[in-house]
Order: C-alpha cells, then structure tokens, then sequence
C-alpha cells in the first residue's frame, strides 16, 4: 500500500508540473558575470618601454592578452591562433610595434605541461599574428631580438622533451623569420634555457643549454649536456664556456637563467642548477666567472623555475622569482624578501628598460605590475586566461562602484576580483 501511496503521489506532481507553463523570457534578462576563480597560470611578460600603458601577458595555456590602459583592462589577442601555450614573449627594441611570441611551456612540474607549434609574429602590436615556423621545436624558453635590427631574431628552443629530438637548440634568422638557421646544437637530449644578449654589443649573447627529459612516472634535470655558451658574433658561431670560474665539463649541472647588466655589460650572471643553486657573476662580458651565492631561494625547484634579471640602472640589484619573490642589493650575496610579493610560484619577470620602478611578474596567479618598485602598491594584479581582470590594489585606481570576490588558484595563490556591478 506504500508503495502504491508514494506511485499516486508522484503522479499527481508530474501532472501538475505540465500544467505549468514557464514564462521563458524570464531568461532574457539573466546575464553572466565573472565572478571566478581567476586562473590560470601566468608564465610570460612583457610591456612597451616608455609607455607604462601597454603591456602584454603570455599564459600556460590561455593565449596572450593586452592592456592598453596599465592593466585596467585586458583583452584577448592570440585567440585565433591554434597554439594557446605561451612560453615567452618579446618586443622589438627598436619598433614597438613588433612583438614575437614563443609557444609551449618551459616550466616543468609534471609532464602534461602543454606543447606549442613554434614562434608567431606580429608587426601591429598583437592586433593579427603571422605563425613564423619552426612548428616541431616543442618549446620555447626565451626570444631575443637585436636592438636595432627587428629582422635579427634568436629563439631558444628546449623542444618537446620527452625524450631525444634533433629540433633542439638555438635557431637564428636574419629576415624577420622567412628563413631559420639552427647555430647552436649540443645533442638530442639536450635544449635552450634561456638567452641573453648583450645591449651594449648586440654581437655577444649568452645560452644556456639544458639536459632535461620528462616522463609520467620521472623528471630528468640535468647531464652532461648542460653547460654556458657564448657568441661573439651575432649568434652565428657557439663556444661553450667552462673554468675560468664555471664548472669543467665534466661536472654535471641543470636548468641555467643568464642576464647581462644594461648599466654595465662587462657584468654577466650565470644561475645554475647544481647540487645547490649556485650564482655566478663575471666583470668581463663572460671571459672569467666567480661564485657569487649558493642560495636555494634563488631556485628552489628549479625545473619549475629558474629565472631572474637584473635591474637596468644598477648593475647589484637583482631579481629572482621562484616560490617566492626576493630582492639582492649586493649582486647576490644575500637576498631579502620585499614588500612586493608578487604572486607565489612566480616564472618570469619583465622590467622596463627606461623605467626600473615599472616592473610585472608573471606567476601562478595571473600576473602583477607596479610603477614604483614596489613601494607604494605592493600587490597590483591581473587576472589571465579566458577570466575578467583582477586588480587587487593600483594607485591611483578607483574601485568605486565595484563588488569584490575572492576565489583560490593554482598553487592556492590569492585571488581578489574587481568585477564592475550592474
């Protein structure tokens, strides 16, 4: 009887719900809003020198997104394209309007970490994009372009790196990207880090070349491919530096970050992945190294890491970004935590050529700008890939009018979104 009880029942809500007619233009007047969370990971920056209003990210796996207002707004500007992992992004010094965009992923944690179809173009400040080859190169760390020549363009390829490959390596072209020489190949096991170029002499740069393979079940860093290269130039012919200060031959090391000092080119820092991190610094445009600092903040993890520049007015003052974010006002003897924070496993840092107090760091919470080193907005934020923008604190920004939400990330970074109110 319960049974036939509960039957009725059910029968009669089902008769009554036909009965029902939805007013389906109710529906017209619901709209959505972005609310979150503000994903995904940031992993490239770079801004126009001289104009703190332009500014462009690259994401892991979420395209490349421009602000024209200094990160009020953001939009999408690499949506057509079929590759969505930015790996790096670079503006031709000398016409802003060129900027170059290197696909698939570097930093590696685990072994999805998504692929991309070689480098792309664009000669309209990201409005239309030309794909430029080298389509099998898997992954690109770093993209260099000559001062004063946007034809002269170095890429630094790791390559897909799950196991040997020949299109490893650094590629190099002369035309704008018609044409690609390979110059510097160690073997199928090993890739390009990072590049570094000289400003006061274009014809010297710096590579780093990288023994890494990655399985699903292992994470090889490091072997006897890795090493510091040196070109003199132009990038057309390679040596591989090692003593006069570096590590012989023999000694097995990792994943290497280079910069070269803007305010005095003599001075060059190597970070290698050893036993410990270990900072080398030379006074003589590369010909002889010394160690500076064997300190894991500079690189913990360093597969997943790496990375780290030099302030363009002071020679001393460097940057890593790691797990955390530190400051060295010493050339890297000791490093200090600032009131910037950034943003937590963070991965690249830009800064601007003629303004040192404008800096953005790209990291697992989107990306962060500041004006003013750092000092007065310590937590300035975007939001990425495919979200609404988050803008956590701008001077002189007003959030009148606003509605705040908060929401985790990737790697539990903080998320806060400004998101307009209707």
């Amino acid at each position: 009887m319960r049974a036939l009880f509960a039957l009725l029942v059910a029968a009669s809500s089902i008769r009554t719900a036909a009965a029902q007619q939805v007013d389906t233009t109710l529906w017209t007047r619901l709209h959505f809003r972005f609310v979150g969370p503000e994903g995904n990971r940031a992993i490239a920056a770079a801004g126009e020198p001289g104009n703190p209003l332009v500014a462009y990210i690259g994401a892991a796996s979420g395209g490349i997104w421009k602000t024209e207002d200094g990160g009020v707004h953001w939009r999408a500007v690499f949506d057509s394209e079929p590759a969505q992992a930015i790996g790096t992004l670079a503006i031709a010094p000398s016409a802003h309007n060129v900027l170059w965009a290197g696909t698939g992923e570097t930093f590696f944690i685990r072994s999805m970490t998504a692929l991309g179809n070689g480098v792309y173009r664009s000669t309209d400040a990201g409005r239309s994009w030309q794909h430029m080859g080298l389509d099998s190169t898997g992954r690109i760390a770093r993209i260099v372009i000559h001062p004063a020549n946007p034809d002269v363009v170095l890429v630094c390829a790791l390559g897909r790196a799950y196991g040997p490959a020949q299109q490893r390596g650094v590629y190099r072209t002369a035309d704008g990207g018609k044409t690609w020489a390979r110059v510097l190949f160690v073997d199928p096991n090993t890739g390009c880090s990072d590049l570094a170029i000289d400003p006061g002499d274009p014809n010297t740069l710096f590579a780093g070349m990288w023994q890494f393979e990655v399985k699903t079940w292992h994470l090889q860093s490091g072997g006897p491919g890795s090493g510091l290269w040196a070109s003199r130039d132009g990038g057309v012919t390679w040596k591989r530096l090692v003593s006069h200060g570096l590590p012989d031959a023999k000694h097995v090391v990792g994943k290497i970050a280079l910069a070269v000092a803007q305010s005095n080119p003599n001075v060059v820092y190597a970070l290698l992945e050893d036993r410990d991190p270990t900072l080398y610094r030379s006074d003589d445009r590369g010909n002889n190294w010394r160690v500076v600092s064997r300190n894991h903040d500079m690189a913990e993890r360093a597969p997943y890491y790496v990375r780290f520049t030099v302030a363009p007015d002071d020679e001393d003052r460097l940057y890593f970004v790691s797990v955390r974010f530190s400051m060295s006002r010493d050339g890297g003897q000791s490093l200090n935590r600032v009131s910037f924070a950034a943003g937590g496993d963070n991965h690249d840092i830009w800064i601007d050529p003629l303004n040192p107090d404008r800096m953005m760091i790209a990291h697992d919470g989107g990306a962060s700008m500041t004006l003013t080193g750092g000092r007065a907005c310590p937590t300035t934020s975007t939001a990425t890939a495919r979200t609404a923008r988050r803008i956590a604190c701008r001077a002189g920004a007003s959030a009148a009018g606003s509605a705040r939400a908060s929401g985790g990330t990737s790697a539990a970074a903080r998320a806060a979104l400004l998101s307009r109110t209707r």
